[in-house]
């Protein structure tokens, strides 16, 4: 049971017993949709991708490294390294087990042909990475639930080994308590890599680029930064706080850490069967033919008053609010084509329905496609990537004006 037991509280638990700890954390969610929440803690395989050189690590300690001889394989090479984790048919809708990590903006280099700037200094993670984990924490929140998996690595043909008293040690750490919280402090004022002025002018050639047709949107950034000493996972706690989501996640990578909150995720990949049965999703793992494609694009946002009245009426002024439509209608036709790309059939299923957050009013559609046959799914991944809500439409043309 997990009625007295929290994800954070968990993970911070874990996170001091096993390096590279990931947490997926859902709130916000409605019914059993985002109702489960996921921590992996101790890696036992590695693949990353970065200035188109490929590391993998096994169980077995066997670590490869080599070049990539076209930027096109990147797609294909990461699912053979999925394809060696391919888990034993499982009883359970929700995710048990399969690669955990993340893509950054530069790797749509693997994906398009878009040549982003040369890493910088105040970027300089990998590219891709994943990492495969012993231990799987799922928190079922709708049920107050908690499921502990320990998976075993074995060739085919051979019995797998289990960690002794594996299970039994990830279960203590889940039960004990912990009560202190380690100290955050920030060390310095706030700090751009580019100034208001130059934000401006960037804006500004950006709004020439839609008014003659090279771009319908695009989506310029800047980046923020601060020093600080003691613990990041503080600011994840105040996120949360501030910004409960559908999508929470806090990657503990030791070097660095990647945490955020957001109530759109990019791509849902289920089976049929798996769509009757649950909202989860365990990309990748789904030997089904019958394999469907979810984008639910969200643009058109209005902040809430918290009087539910007052919040009806902003609903009604938000459908009716054209440039919210507007921008919605872009990222709708967006998703129809990136489907389009590995998919038959395309159909927008929900258009512009109303969605109350807890901070937010959201439009939201639901575009589906039912995908190729024999298509990876990784392919569409690749396809999708990055969300026309971080880059712009049409995404080629929004991402080379960025660049440039």
């Amino acid at each position: 049971m997990a009625d007295t037991l929290t994800p954070v509280g968990i993970f911070m638990r874990i996170r001091e017993h096993y390096k590279f700890s990931t947490m997926l954390e859902g709130a916000d969610y409605h019914a059993m949709q985002n109702s489960f929440s996921y921590i992996g803690c101790d890696p036992v395989a590695y693949f990353e991708i970065d200035q188109d050189q490929v590391t993998e690590i096994y169980p077995d300690k066997t670590k490869t490294v080599y070049s990539l001889q076209n930027r096109k394989d990147a797609v294909s090479v990461l699912q053979g390294f999925a394809a060696k984790f391919k888990a034993e048919p499982s009883k359970n809708t929700f995710i048990s087990n399969g690669l955990f990590g993340h893509m950054a903006y530069d790797a749509v280099n693997y994906f398009e042909d878009i040549e982003t700037q040369a890493k910088s200094v105040e970027n300089t993670i990998p590219q891709i990475l994943y990492r495969v984990y012993r231990y799987v924490i799922a928190i079922n929140h709708f049920k107050n639930e908690i499921h502990v998996f320990e998976h075993a690595y074995a060739p085919e043909g051979t019995e797998p080994v289990f960690e002794e008293e594996g299970l039994e040690k990830v279960e203590f750490l889940v039960k004990n308590p912990r009560h202190a919280s380690p100290s955050f402090k920030l060390t310095s004022d706030e700090e751009s890599n580019i100034n208001d002025t130059d934000m401006k002018a960037i804006i500004n050639k950006c709004i020439k680029h839609c008014l003659r047709g090279d771009v319908f949107q695009i989506v310029p950034s800047r980046r923020y930064s601060r020093t600080f000493e003691g613990d990041d996972f503080q600011i994840y706690r105040a996120l949360r706080s501030i910004n409960p989501s559908p999508y929470m996640f806090y990657f503990d990578y030791e070097s660095y850490r990647i945490f955020g909150a957001s109530p759109e995720k990019q791509i849902s990949i289920k089976s049929q069967k798996q769509i009757s049965e649950s909202n989860s999703n365990n990309l990748g793992q789904s030997t089904e033919s019958d394999l469907i494609a979810e984008i639910h694009p969200i643009a058109g946002t209005f902040r809430r008053t918290g009087d539910d009245t007052k919040d009806a009426q902003l609903a009604l002024d938000l459908l009716a609010d054209p440039k919210e439509t507007a921008e919605h209608v872009m990222l709708v036709d967006l998703a129809r084509n990136d489907l389009s790309r590995s998919s038959d059939h395309v159909v927008v299923e929900t258009f512009k329905e109303v969605q109350f957050y807890s901070h937010v009013i959201h439009l939201v559609s639901k575009v589906v496609g039912k995908m190729t046959t024999g298509v990876n799914p990784l392919q569409l991944v690749a396809d999708t990537f990055p969300a026309g809500t971080l880059s712009g439409a049409p995404k080629h043309n929004a991402m080379t004006i960025i660049n440039r």
